[in-house]
């Protein structure tokens, strides 16, 4: 249901969300091959797909590298290894410029990235968020073992971030009016300074190659003195 980049994917036929396959509609298409995820897509679902002789492909990617893995893996299953290769390789050479350039920086600036407003949602340790604000130079203020830890108003405020990320999973909802909230409490640095972001949330919880897009932007947030960005 959210397979909605590039445009063209909008024309494909629907076969349900990622975790509520609709079995039925996906035997109707006589797929060829299917992609699966480990990480969601009920296994029982994917036993079935095989049991009715659907070919299944299953990958696990949880993290930027292994997002290239798949990447590459996917080139192979796809007769497709030249492109898969050539992207592989322009994802691994633009993280690189940016943590070359990285090299030099001082401090790390606290990083606050919010995905829910009521209650507040953040990112933990094992999410894409959290990876991306590292490579980035960032320090993510929320780190820990729950992926999407809950917070108050008071705890984020002794958090004290220099800089805070502001990413809706609701499309729906208005994240700007989330940031205008925020400057109610101007002694949080990242109020009193300005560095209230808004983000496309495409760019950090989809396991494709748009999250080097996300760790360029996030870049640009967390250390405009070297990229340039917004401050």
């Amino acid at each position: 249901s959210y397979s909605d980049f590039p445009p063209e994917a909008s024309d494909l036929p629907r076969v349900g969300s990622y975790v509520r396959l609709d079995l039925e509609r996906i035997i109707e298409l006589r797929p060829d091959l299917c992609i699966a995820v480990k990480d969601g897509n009920p296994k029982a679902t994917v036993d079935r797909l095989q049991a009715l002789g659907v070919p299944v492909y299953a990958l696990d990617p949880r993290s930027v590298p292994t997002v290239i893995q798949a990447i590459l893996e996917m080139g192979v299953v796809l007769n497709a290894e030249d492109r898969a290769e050539r992207l592989a390789r322009d994802m691994r050479s633009r993280i690189e410029r940016v943590t070359a350039r990285l090299s030099g920086a001082g401090r790390r600036p606290r990083v606050f990235f919010q995905i829910g407003e009521a209650p507040i949602v953040s990112v933990g340790t094992k999410t894409f968020a959290h990876e991306l604000i590292g490579l980035a130079g960032g320090d993510n203020v929320a780190a820990g073992k729950t992926a999407y830890p809950r917070f108050n108003r008071e705890q984020v405020l002794a958090l004290s971030p220099d800089v805070i990320i502001i990413s809706s999973m609701d499309r729906a909802g208005s994240i700007e009016q989330i940031r205008q909230e925020w400057g109610r409490w101007p002694s949080v640095p990242a109020v009193r300074d300005g560095r209230i972001h808004l983000v496309d949330s495409d760019l950090f919880d989809r396991p494709s190659p748009r999250l080097v897009e996300g760790l360029e932007q996030l870049a640009g947030f967390i250390h405009p003195e070297i990229f340039g960005g917004p401050k």
